[in-house]
């Protein structure tokens, strides 16, 4: 089975490139330092991370990437409650310092990696960014 993560951004906040390359940035590493900062997903007995298959096959074969987009924050707030029923969800609230006037913006989600079948269920009718 095929796995991806999929980046869920807002439309709304009309981000310049750069800002909206960064954010994306930083939905798709997440997932891979927060697991790096939590030491419970670390089996100290088998000396390997814990983690399911599908984040396995999406480590060792594609790190496929999906960027869809959302019209508002609200929209977005709901896709994110939705896959935290059952996903790896990251939240990527912006501090503000140099686009939105000092004001923590939440900007977008990762979600997974996970199949893509499963993904698609929460995203599927999300149109590409």
């Amino acid at each position: 089975m095929s796995t991806k993560q999929v980046i869920v951004v807002r439309r709304d906040l009309n981000m310049p490139p750069g800002k909206l390359a960064a954010q994306v940035a930083h939905a798709a590493m997440a997932f891979l330092t927060r697991r790096l900062k939590t030491t419970h997903y670390y089996n100290r007995n088998y000396g390997e991370w814990q983690i399911s298959t599908a984040e396995r096959d999406w480590l060792d074969n594609s790190y496929a990437k999906v960027v869809l987009g959302v019209d508002s924050e609200e929209e977005l707030e709901a896709i994110c409650k939705r896959a935290e029923g059952g996903f790896e969800v990251h939240r990527i609230v912006d501090d503000g310092r140099t686009v939105f006037n000092g004001i923590p913006t939440f900007t977008c989600i990762a979600i997974g990696p996970n199949y893509n079948g499963l993904i698609d269920q929460i995203t599927g009718h999300l149109r590409l960014y």
